[in-house]
């Protein structure tokens, strides 16, 4: 998918993927951040977020499964790119310790017990004092929006990645993710039990949820 992911991504979501990823790090005290973690960073499209409030000598550092989304990903930032290839629930990078991390659209592919991981590593990770935000394309709650969205996923967005990519196969697994994940609260609870401060986001009527939140500082 990494050749078209971009474009069907913003095609698809009609702008509101890009408009969400500004939203997501919107109120992050990046300007005074050192390190940046992204999770889950695909072809680093989250940076464009984060590059308005972030200085130079801020290092935003990107893990991703998919070594082709990896060396698609743009390095020609402002500040310095460090991104990996790999699972983050495995992931222990060494003497890492993130003021904010962040998160785009990675957390549908998690089940249950993959969140509550995913949270002990956002917490292993977080120096105290630190911030996350994390989002997801979600299930509305409202039955008529739910009924016209999830149809658009499960049907519309496939007919798209064929006219894109010729195979609406893998594009036909966002709205079995998407079904299958619901919405963030569970993540949000995990978090919670991970002992993070964690309230939880809605954006659109819940077309896609979030959860952000603290590490607090005196959280050892």
């Amino acid at each position: 998918m990494a050749d078209t992911y971009g474009h069907v991504n913003l095609v698809s979501s009609f702008g509101f993927t890009a408009r969400w990823r500004h939203q997501v790090v919107a109120e992050l005290p990046l300007a005074s951040a050192r390190t940046v973690v992204d999770l889950m960073s695909g072809m680093g499209e989250l940076w464009r977020s984060l590059s308005p409030q972030l200085s130079s000598s801020t290092t935003v550092v990107g893990i991703d499964l998919s070594p082709e989304m990896v060396k698609r990903a743009r390095r020609d930032w402002p500040f310095p790119i460090e991104v990996q290839v790999g699972d983050v629930l495995t992931w222990n990078p060494a003497s890492l310790c993130a003021d904010v991390i962040v998160s785009s659209f990675g957390l549908k592919t998690f089940d249950h017990a993959q969140q509550r991981q995913l949270a002990h590593k956002v917490a292993q990770l977080l120096r105290p004092g630190g911030s996350y935000s994390f989002i997801e394309i979600s299930v509305p709650p409202f039955r008529p929006l739910r009924a016209v969205y999830m149809f658009y996923l499960k049907r519309l967005i496939p007919l798209i990645g064929r006219l894109f990519l010729g195979n609406p196969e893998n594009y036909r697994l966002l709205g079995v993710y998407t079904e299958a994940f619901g919405d963030a609260r569970h993540f949000a609870n995990c978090l919670r039990e991970a002992g993070l401060e964690a309230a939880a986001v809605s954006y659109f009527f819940g077309c896609a949820t979030g959860v952000r939140g603290v590490r607090s500082p005196t959280n050892s």
